[in-house]
């Protein structure tokens, strides 16, 4: 008896420690409800001092100040990795010359992410629930300090590429609520680890969602040029060069 006691006490607590994790979106916005919400500005106060201190350790160390005019966030899902790429204030109208006499356009990396988790297989979204990461440029279009997931940043997803295709194939729930967000668990979104989406959170605040960009590859073109499966959809080629040359706009070499 004690046995079945014991096997059930630990069925109970897996169970709720697979319901707090990957749950999280059905249970937290109760638990938000009671606590009462947070405002950005909360968020800012909380932890914007620790996570902006990161931050210019950073920038200093690629030799830019903080906060930068720009920033684009490089994401390669085969790696799982984002690099925060910036453009200065004092550079944003100039184009500089690299070693090998190119213009990089002013753009310097900052700092590289891991990401913690992402779902999905190389290849872009197409529809609700396919759990894909979607694979394209996109901007920053919400900041949300009560996110499930600590805090977020939702994406233009569908954009007017992937909204023109859907509708021209009769796709008519391409999916939608694409985030960056912390946490370690994700279906379809980019999870960063608190303290990244936290320094990312502040630094989209302070220099605006209209000066961010996020350009999401399925593999690093400074290394290989962008194919598309056997079996993809003809304009997924279409796709994979205007990936390429937005990402190599930014950064060239790595």
């Amino acid at each position: 008896m004690k046995g079945k006691l014991a096997a059930f006490a630990l069925l109970c607590l897996c169970g709720l420690a697979w319901l707090f994790v990957y749950g999280r979106g059905y249970w937290y916005p109760v638990y938000t409800k009671m606590k009462g919400k947070q405002t950005v500005a909360d968020v800012v106060d909380k932890y914007g001092e620790s996570a902006e201190s990161r931050l210019k350790t950073a920038f200093d160390d690629a030799g830019m100040a903080y906060p930068p005019k720009e920033i684009a966030l490089l994401a390669v899902k085969a790696e799982k990795r984002v690099e925060l790429w910036a453009k200065a204030e004092s550079m944003a109208e100039e184009s500089v010359k690299q070693d090998d006499g190119e213009a990089n356009v002013a753009w310097q990396r900052v700092k590289q992410y891991d990401v913690l988790a992402a779902s999905g297989e190389l290849g872009p979204k197409l529809r609700e629930g396919d759990k894909q990461v979607p694979e394209g440029i996109y901007r920053i279009i919400g900041l949300n300090p009560n996110s499930a997931y600590h805090l977020s940043m939702k994406l233009n997803y569908p954009n007017a590429f992937d909204s023109q295709w859907a509708e021209k194939e009769g796709r008519t729930e391409p999916g939608t609520n694409i985030f960056i967000h912390g946490k370690a668990v994700s279906v379809g979104c980019l999870a960063m680890g608190d303290p990244a989406i936290e320094e990312l959170f502040v630094l989209v605040n302070t220099i605006g969602q209209g000066n961010t960009r996020v350009i999401i590859s399925p593999v690093d073109p400074r290394k290989q040029s962008l194919v598309p499966a056997e079996a993809a959809q003809p304009w997924v080629s279409t796709l994979y060069q205007n990936i390429e040359e937005a990402f190599l706009a930014v950064s060239s070499k790595r």
